[in-house]
């Protein structure tokens, strides 16, 4: 089993995913990783802290699977925003585990038939934060 890397997210991010956790059932796939994943965050930085390489919410990134080489470009999402190409919900293993990632680092994403991916994440195309949009 690998260490999970240390992650960084934003007060902003933190506050609307505990108020979403808090409105959804516990049984919900997916909030009880989430919410490991924020007890987790080594920082938590105000949004015009964070550097421009972490995955923040609503954040376009690049990543790519090491064994297959296979590239993916994501838009991490809130779970309402999820099911069009190319987005990831955070309720997701593979959206929750982008959540606070730094370029360079890697997540072991489980897959389908209980498979275990090592994704690396080469760059983060769009964070909301870096390009002064809050919302």
């Amino acid at each position: 089993m690998t260490t999970a890397p240390s992650i960084i997210l934003t007060r902003l991010d933190v506050q609307r995913l505990e108020k979403f956790i808090a409105d959804q059932n516990e049984d919900t796939p997916g909030i009880q990783a989430l919410q490991a994943e924020l007890d987790r965050a080594d920082q938590v930085v105000g949004h015009d802290e964070v550097p421009a390489g972490v995955v923040t919410m609503n954040s376009r990134v690049h990543c790519r699977e090491e064994v297959s080489g296979k590239d993916y470009h994501l838009k991490l999402v809130y779970p309402q925003d999820a099911g069009a190409d190319g987005t990831v919900s955070v309720l997701a293993p593979m959206g929750s585990a982008l959540l606070g990632l730094q370029i360079g680092q890697h997540i072991d994403w489980p897959a389908p038939g209980g498979k275990t991916l090592k994704l690396t994440l080469l760059a983060v195309e769009y964070q909301p934060e870096a390009a002064g949009e809050y919302e």
